[in-house]
């Protein structure tokens, strides 16, 4: 019997000493390796990276808002541009930037130092070393953070000095300038371009109405029908007039003295000024080259130009606003915080990152060794 239970009691502890063994394996293998080389990677030979930042808002004077600071803004003259800022964001992450940031700066040899750990610098463990490799890469060193209530945007640049991190981050503020004023520019010459042809449209109608109406005038042998009728009918009154005395005089004379040779005189007149009192009213109306029937063609002609005469005084007046409005600068990048140059490693965080690992890999292994005795216990 005794020796029965020793030999239980043996095997019990053989059991126990396996499972423990089988513990520690999984401690190595999931805390202890992993913890020990982050400790190795991180305490000699990972890089410093240095981060610069810096802000910048962009200004529309044209635009309202209705933000706090937006509010602030306009009362100095000034209010945001969301949309503008969103292209200049696009603009610093985008391969255009990346290029002229590796001709001026040659970014790319850089990051391609060998001073820089294999896990950082490019293309590192990989051999891919495309462009569009570099330019993945690229992106995990520009950050850029907007503020949509105050609408000012952050800039971080890493970099594994702190002069690098200075530079690239002044650079990119130096070619979102540009950008702006770029954007500035076109829109100042498509403003005027716009105006410019509007003028030139509204000179060629102008030009067209008044050379049809000149070439009117020279065929109907007309200047203004309305004037030339009221004039040629204060003639016709006057005709009238004397006709009038004419016809007196004839009604006194045959009256008083019948036989006056005077009579047949004044009734010739009287004749002579009915026939050209018929001819003159004639050539205002009721004939097809009176004046009334080349009023409606010359009306026409002459409403036409005055529409194109005002259409030309209104795109002069558009170009001239084009030209006052282009004088003033429309989009504005002011630095709020200028890129500073840091004087102390950021990242990586040495101490966290390792207790983050041995904390992820304690839990690991806890789960796995509950895991483990679940099982083996089930088993047996």
């Amino acid at each position: 019997m005794a020796d029965t239970v020793a030999t239980s009691g043996t095997n019990w502890v053989n059991r126990l000493k396996g499972q423990i063994g089988r513990f520690n394996r999984i401690f190595i293998a999931i805390v202890a390796i992993p913890t020990l080389s982050a400790s190795v990677y991180f305490g000699f030979i990972a890089s410093d990276i240095y981060i610069s930042e810096s802000r910048f808002v962009v200004r529309n004077p044209q635009r309202q808002t209705q933000s706090t600071l937006g509010a602030l803004l306009q009362s100095t003259g000034f209010t945001r541009s969301q949309d503008d800022t969103y292209s200049v964001h696009d603009y610093l992450l985008s391969r255009d930037a990346l290029r002229e940031l590796d001709q001026q700066l040659q970014i790319r040899k850089t990051l391609s130092s060998s001073s820089i750990d294999v896990f950082n610098r490019f293309p590192g463990l990989s051999w891919d070393d495309s462009f569009e490799a570099f330019y993945k890469h690229y992106r995990k060193y520009v950050q850029v953070d907007y503020d949509t209530v105050s609408s000012i945007t952050t800039l971080y640049v890493r970099a594994y000095s702190a002069s690098e991190a200075h530079d690239f981050n002044d650079l990119l503020l130096q070619m979102s300038e540009r950008l702006v004023n770029n954007l500035n520019t076109r829109a100042r010459l498509d403003l005027i371009q716009v105006a410019e042809r509007e003028v030139l449209k509204a000179e060629d109608r102008a030009k067209d109405a008044a050379a049809a109406l000149s070439a009117y005038r020279d065929g109907q042998e007309v200047f203004d029908p309305d004037r030339q009728s009221m004039l040629q009918l204060q003639g016709v009154s006057k005709m009238r007039e004397d006709l009038l005395r004419t016809e007196t005089q004839i009604a006194q004379l045959r009256k008083i003295s019948p036989e006056n040779p005077q009579i047949s005189a004044l009734i010739y007149r009287a004749e002579s000024l009915r026939n050209e009192i018929t001819e003159e009213s004639g050539k205002v109306y009721g004939q097809l080259k009176s004046f009334s029937a080349k009023a409606k063609a010359y009306d026409q002609l002459q409403l036409e130009k005055s529409f194109a005469d005002r259409q030309l005084a209104t795109a002069m007046a558009s170009l001239d606003s084009a030209r006052n409005e282009a004088q003033r600068k429309q989009l504005y990048l002011e630095r709020l915080v200028q890129p500073h140059t840091p004087d102390k490693a950021m990242e990586p965080r040495r101490i966290r990152s390792i207790g983050m690992i041995f904390i992820l890999g304690m839990i690991l292994w806890g789960v796995l060794s509950l895991i483990v005795a679940s099982v083996k216990e089930h088993t047996n």
